[in-house]
C-alpha cells in the first residue's frame, strides 16, 4: 500500500492522480485534513483516511499497513514544520512503513537565509534517524511561486525586487507526476534525490525580459533595497514573518542557493520540463 498524504493540497492531489494512472488504484490511499473533499479520489477506487500530523492517532490509522509513505511537506514555518514533519516520520516508524517519501527543497542546507530551506534539511535528517528507507523529494522551486511573488508587477509593467540570484524554476505539474513516479516505481532512490528542477535558471532581469518579449509591453527591472521591498510587502498585507521569508529568497537567491539543475526531473518525465518562458506564457495570458 502507498499512502499520499496532504491529498487535497494543489501537489499531493496531483501526485494522487498521476499515481492513479501508475498502478491499481487498490494499491493505493490518500490521507488529508480534509477527507470530505477527496470524492473524486474515492470515486476512482481510493482508500481515503483522515489524517492530521498534529494528531498522532489519526497518523497511525493511516499509516498502518502501508509500504511507502509521502509525507507532503507542511506550508508552516519554523518549529511547528518541524515538530509536525516528525510526528508523521514518528509515525511511520512505528507503523513499520517501509519507505518514507517526503517532498523537500532543492536548495536543502544546514543554513539558509531561505529559512524553509533550512527547515527541510532538518527533517531530512530526522529522517535519517529515523529507521525507515526515506527518499527526500528535492524540488526546484515553484515556478506559481514566482508568480505570487512577482506578478502583480509584472502585469503593472515594472518588476521592483531585491538584488537576486538564478533560480531554477519548476511547475508543480512537472514535479507532480515526477513524484508519482519516483512513489510507484519499484526502484527508487536512496535519500536526497539530485534537484528536480527545470533546465536552466534565470535571473528576474531575464524574467522581466521574458515577460516583455510574451505580453509585447517593456517591462522594466529595478532593484530596491531589501528592507524597501520587506516594507512594501508588510505594507500590502502580508505578514511579516512571510514578508522575511520571501526576502529571504531573494538573499538565498544571491548566495547561488537555487542555481543548481539536474537532467532527473525529465528523464522523470520522459520529456523536456516546463520553461519559465513556457509557463509565462499562460500566466500573462
Amino acid at each position: 500500500m502507498i499512502v499520499i498524504t496532504g491529498a487535497s493540497g494543489k501537489l499531493g492531489h496531483a501526485i494522487a492522480d498521476h499515481a492513479l494512472r501508475r498502478v491499481p488504484s487498490a494499491w493505493l490511499a490518500a490521507a488529508s485534513r480534509k477527507p470530505e473533499h477527496l470524492d473524486d479520489l474515492t470515486n476512482r477506487g481510493m482508500d481515503v483516511h483522515a489524517c492530521d500530523f498534529a494528531d498522532p492517532e489519526s497518523l497511525g490509522t493511516a499509516f498502518a499497513d502501508a509500504d511507502k509513505v509521502l509525507i507532503v511537506s507542511v506550508d508552516k514555518l519554523g518549529d511547528e514544520a518541524r515538530t509536525l514533519h516528525r510526528n508523521a516520520i514518528a509515525a511511520c516508524a512505528r507503523a513499520g512503513v517501509g519507505r518514507i517519501f517526503y517532498t523537500s527543497h532543492a536548495g536543502a542546507k544546514p543554513v539558509s537565509s531561505f529559512a524553509p530551506a533550512s527547515q527541510h534539511y532538518a527533517t531530512e535528517a530526522d529522517l535519517a534517524a529515523a529507521g525507515p528507507s526515506f527518499t527526500a523529494l528535492r524540488q526546484g522551486f515553484y515556478a506559481e511561486s514566482c508568480m505570487a511573488m512577482i506578478g502583480d508587477d509584472l502585469k503593472a509593467g515594472t518588476l521592483r525586487v531585491p538584488e537576486d540570484g538564478p533560480i531554477a524554476w519548476t511547475v508543480r505539474a512537472d514535479l507532480a507526476k515526477a513524484d508519482a513516479a519516483l512513489l510507484c516505481s519499484a526502484e527508487t532512490i536512496n535519500g536526497p534525490t539530485p534537484p528536480l528542477t527545470a533546465t536552466s535558471a534565470i535571473t528576474m532581469a531575464e524574467i522581466a525580459q521574458i515577460a516583455s518579449e510574451i505580453t509585447g509591453r517593456s517591462i522594466r527591472h529595478e532593484i530596491v533595497s531589501d528592507e524597501e521591498w520587506k516594507d512594501a510587502c508588510i505594507a500590502a498585507g502580508l505578514p511579516e514573518p512571510y514578508a522575511e521569508m520571501l526576502l529571504g529568497a531573494f538573499q538565498a537567491a544571491r548566495d547561488g542557493d537555487f542555481a543548481a539543475t539536474d537532467p532527473l526531473l525529465g528523464e522523470l518525465l520522459n520529456r523536456k520540463p516546463t520553461s519559465m518562458r513556457e509557463y509565462l506564457r499562460g500566466a500573462l495570458a
